[in-house]
């Protein structure tokens, strides 16, 4: 099932969500080498790309390898929006997003993310106004609504799509949420019966079986994996082997699993340094392995590795002990 967002055409229909400190390069391209179809980058700020702080920059890199990608941008002013909008077109991504889900403190306080979500006046102005001053689609991605008692998905979407939005994606949780309880498929599903342009849905989708479940249940037109493919990249290949044949694919060994690891560090080193990457592996490394056996002691462990070969002598010993 392919996914048309304006001019942009996506072989295929499962989607990276933006995770901010997760989807960053290296994950990026392995989960692109799974099969994920369409990214998205880590939440950008609008002011920091304006004010040229010195941490965007590498949030703002895209290989070509990855695309197509989505860069996602975060902010409340209809005019640094817009503006921060035509200074970074010309990078290599192929759509741009504006974040109006992102549950943070920090960024609900400042008005923006999910705070969005209480000012349908304000959505308009700041979608209308960045699809003014960019060719290329612009999509938003929203979530249920700011809490129980103001669901509002519908209406943001309609105001999203009447002034120029080319997609919209929907977590199916209030920002009250954050992302406890159940996501609410229904209003995925409401969504994309009130507008005309694709839908994506997102929330709960940690197996082949909800993919193909929340397509059927919602009939939006793309899967966003999120926190369902943190230590998981294998998710989006297992969900089309499952939608092409029916059968479900068995869980990765622990030698894949350790590969993959040890990958990741590789590319997140290249990426980051040793230093940084090798500590943003210590988590990653407590996703990859949640589920398999004698992992507790690994995990206890792994925080107090600092370089990639004391991170390859401890994976080919729990790699040994799980043979044992």
């Amino acid at each position: 099932m392919s996914l048309n967002i304006g001019t942009v055409k996506i072989d295929g229909n499962l989607v990276l969500g933006p995770m901010a400190g997760v989807t960053d390069l290296s994950f990026r391209v392995l989960c692109k080498e799974q099969g994920a179809d369409l990214i998205y980058t880590e939440m950008v700020s609008a002011k920091g790309i304006r004010y040229n702080n010195k941490n965007t920059e590498s949030l703002l890199y895209v290989k070509e390898e990855e695309r197509p990608v989505v860069l996602q941008l975060f902010g409340a002013d209809p005019y640094i929006m817009s503006e921060t909008a035509k200074r970074i077109e010309h990078r290599n991504f192929d759509i741009l997003d504006i974040n109006m889900g992102c549950p943070v403190p920090k960024v609900v306080n400042n008005k923006e993310g999910s705070a969005l979500m209480k000012e349908p006046g304000l959505v308009g102005e700041i979608v209308h106004a960045v699809s003014t001053a960019i060719n290329k689609p612009l999509t938003v991605k929203i979530r249920k609504g700011f809490s129980e008692s103001t669901v509002n998905a519908v209406e943001i979407a309609k105001i999203a799509e009447a002034n120029g939005a080319a997609a919209i994606a929907v977590h199916g949780r209030t920002r009250e949420q954050y992302y406890s309880g159940k996501a609410d498929w229904n209003v995925i599903r409401a969504v994309k019966e009130a507008v005309s342009v694709p839908v994506i849905g997102n929330g709960d989708v940690f197996t082949p079986e909800d993919a193909l479940r929340l397509i059927r249940e919602t009939g939006c037109d793309g899967i966003m994996l999120a926190r369902g493919a943190r230590g998981n990249p294998w998710l989006f290949s297992q969900i089309k082997e499952f939608i092409e044949t029916g059968t479900i694919p068995d869980k990765p060994s622990v030698k894949e699993a350790v590969d993959m690891m040890l990958g990741h560090a590789r590319l997140s080193i290249e990426y980051k340094g040793e230093y940084i990457g090798i500590r943003e592996m210590r988590k990653h490394v407590a996703w990859y392995t949640a589920g398999y056996p004698l992992a507790a002691k690994l995990r206890r462990r792994v925080n107090e590795i600092e370089n990639y070969h004391e991170l390859k002598e401890l994976l080919l010993q729990y790699l040994d002990s799980v043979k044992d």
